[in-house]
């Protein structure tokens, strides 16, 4: 009985700081995207910054970026150069073959 009652009498602390961590990611989502509000991007673009900014785990490749938005290889490389060169991404610091890609907070 002692130890349901210690959990129970817990779960209001585990609450809160479940909701906590929701808020802290809407506020850095909204932060996000009002710095972002005057440009133009594309869905392509919102898919995927909207997914990072959600923490996606795992690095960002022009695969991973054709496979979610349902787009060719080709085509996710511009977007990502296009996002890169607005500011909002960045390559990682593996390179080559490899390249990967990490979202930049204002």
């Amino acid at each position: 009985m002692t130890q349901w009652l210690l959990w129970f009498l817990d779960a209001p602390q585990r609450a809160t700081a479940d909701a906590d961590d929701t808020i802290d990611t809407v506020l850095a989502k909204a932060r996000f995207w009002r710095h972002w509000v005057q440009t133009a991007v594309n869905a392509r673009h919102i898919t995927m910054l909207n997914r990072l900014l959600d923490g996606v785990s795992g690095k960002l490749t022009t695969r991973e970026w054709a496979v979610i938005t349902k787009c060719s290889q080709d085509t996710a490389l511009r977007d990502i150069n296009e996002v890169v060169d607005l500011g909002a991404l960045q390559r990682s610091g593996s390179g080559g073959r490899s390249t990967s890609y990490e979202l930049v907070r204002p």
